[in-house]
């Protein structure tokens, strides 16, 4: 046991959208991610996801709707739920998730990453 500071572990991390894993609770992976720009439209079909935004302001995309979150706010996407992260500028996110997330769940394609322990 010992303890993580977060924005020291943040500038340890220079590619966007590559997640890295700074902790483990139960069956879940608490990862640091940064974010630039628009991801891909994508759902998880076995997996829910936290975003707790550190800096910066994300946008949420959703079929029917959008959530903005800026620091110090979270939300839960639910399995099974499309959606879009947006990032105008960098956004520093922790996230809470499954082992067996893959960041671009059913998607797939060139920007999915296996998480990697930092």
């Amino acid at each position: 046991m010992h303890t993580i500071n977060l924005a020291e572990q943040l500038t340890r991390i220079d590619d966007a959208w590559s997640p890295k894993i700074v902790g483990e609770v139960n069956d879940c992976h608490v990862k640091l991610v940064k974010l630039r720009g628009e991801f891909v439209w994508h759902a998880h079909g076995a997996e829910d996801e936290l975003f707790l935004v550190l800096k910066g302001r994300l946008r949420m995309r959703f079929r029917d709707h959008e959530a903005v979150l800026d620091p110090g706010e979270l939300i839960v996407v639910p399995r099974g739920v499309e959606h879009c992260p947006v990032a105008d500028d960098e956004v520093h996110v922790l996230l809470v998730e499954p082992r067996t997330t893959v960041n671009t769940g059913t998607a797939g394609g060139e920007r999915t990453r296996a998480a990697e322990w930092m």
